[in-house]
């Protein structure tokens, strides 16, 4: 059973964004030199902060280059189990 969605995807894009933008103004890196550092081009970075849209290798590629690769490789770790059927299923 899937639960209700409160945000679109391309919101949670969006907040993803914003995050990361946050992230790379508190780091004080331009977006230009966040293009150069992480090898994904000023206008992938300027698209994804505008809108959320973004390859997910290209984003792997700027967290690695704000040092946040740790948040990449950690994501769906914490999946709740919705079911007792799920945890049977996973043993």
């Amino acid at each position: 059973m899937q639960g209700l969605l409160w945000e679109t995807p391309e919101e949670i894009n969006l907040a993803v964004a914003n995050r990361l933008r946050g992230i790379r103004k508190r780091k004080g890196i331009s977006q230009e030199r966040l293009a150069e550092i992480s090898g994904v081009s000023f206008g992938s970075i300027k698209r994804f902060e505008s809108t959320g849209q973004i390859s997910f290798v290209s984003l792997t590629r700027l967290a690695v280059a704000l040092n946040l690769q740790e948040e990449i490789k950690n994501l769906f770790t914490n999946a709740p189990y919705l079911s007792i059927e799920e945890v049977l299923r996973d043993e």
